[in-house]
């Protein structure tokens, strides 16, 4: 008789692989935080991908301000995990929406992404796009004006806060957390300058927030001391979990800069910020990956905040830190705007 499964990866309880390829995800998550709701904003789920089984959260600030007859934007936001964990239900990035929706005015979009290893990469920058082209959906069943389009139309209540005529989808911005900064770069990259048929969805600028790139050679900040919740350790778990069976780190979808990673001078780019904290395991990449881009020409801006760990602000979004965060965020979109 053979021997039982026994786990050969355990992802801080969360997941666990076994050695007969068998999965095994917790419900029983204590994650002891908060949810900070003050009915500022109000969210509904919506199914954007049935073949899938994807759902995402979309978000809406209950009254316009400062400019009542202003458009919304819509920010899409990729949450984090590396790649492996993590889900818009959440109360970490449900926190993170909320904070985002109110705090720019904006309509957010919160898709869940297939998640490794039972979907490993590059079926998360997939779903990046797809629901990308299900806000693309939405803005093509109504025109400009808010009226449902002559090809279709949708009575779905989150339809309908997407097509009552206070939504600018030609000003989209995508916001991704660490691993999905990673998904934003590879979406940014595919996407191009211009949204080219993304119509009428416009794509103004890329926020990354502490991408999870990685690469074979080791950085600096690697090698420095672990943070609080995050260690070498668990970033090469999350790389051997999630990257394409037999692949390195220097892999294209891990570092946008390897050895047989795509070029990217060629690339026309919508405007990047990178934002980080100067205490990551993961500063070094993603201030290398700003400092190239722009050496290539691109628009990226890099600002990196004293003494903070990953996910300053998708943990804690009310603090100070992500109070400036919050205006940082304004500023950038405000520039890429028109």
């Amino acid at each position: 008789m053979g021997s039982l499964p026994h786990v050969v990866e355990d992802c801080m309880g969360v997941l666990q692989l076994f050695s007969d390829g068998t999965i095994f995800r917790s419900e029983d998550i204590d994650f002891n935080i908060p949810v900070m709701d003050d009915k500022s904003i109000i969210f509904k789920d919506y199914l954007y991908d049935k073949t899938h089984n994807l759902h995402l959260r979309l978000y809406k600030p209950t009254s316009i301000s400062p400019k009542p007859k202003s458009k919304l934007p819509i920010l899409l936001y990729i949450h984090g995990g590396g790649f492996c964990v993590g889900s818009r239900v959440w109360p970490n990035c449900h926190n993170c929406c909320l904070r985002l929706a109110s705090g720019l005015n904006a309509i957010v979009v919160a898709p869940d992404y297939r998640l490794a290893p039972e979907h490993r990469l590059p079926a998360a920058m997939d779903d990046g796009i797809s629901a990308l082209k299900w806000v693309q959906t939405q803005a093509r069943l109504y025109n400009v004006n808010g009226n449902i389009g002559s090809t279709t139309s949708s009575s779905s209540e989150e339809d309908a806060w997407l097509g009552d005529g206070g939504v600018d989808f030609e000003q989209v911005f995508v916001v991704g957390d660490s691993s999905g900064g990673n998904i934003a770069h590879h979406m940014a990259v595919r996407v191009e300058s211009g949204s080219m048929g993304m119509e009428p969805v416009r794509v103004r600028g890329y926020i990354l927030l502490a991408p999870f790139f990685g690469g074979l050679a080791r950085t600096k900040s690697e090698e420095g001391p672990s943070e609080q919740l995050l260690n070498l350790e668990i970033l090469d778990q999350f790389w051997r979990l999630s990257m394409p069976i037999g692949e390195t780190r220097d892999h294209p979808l891990a570092n946008p800069f390897g050895p047989t990673s795509l070029n990217l001078e060629s690339v026309p780019l919508e405007p990047i910020l990178v934002i980080t904290g100067s205490s990551e395991l993961l500063r070094d990449r993603a201030k290398e990956y700003a400092t190239r881009l722009k050496e290539m020409g691109k628009k990226i801006q890099y600002i990196e905040f004293e003494g903070k760990q990953h996910g300053f602000f998708t943990n804690d979004p009310y603090s100070e830190d992500s109070d400036e965060v919050i205006n940082v965020l304004k500023c950038f979109m405000l520039e890429n705007s028109i």
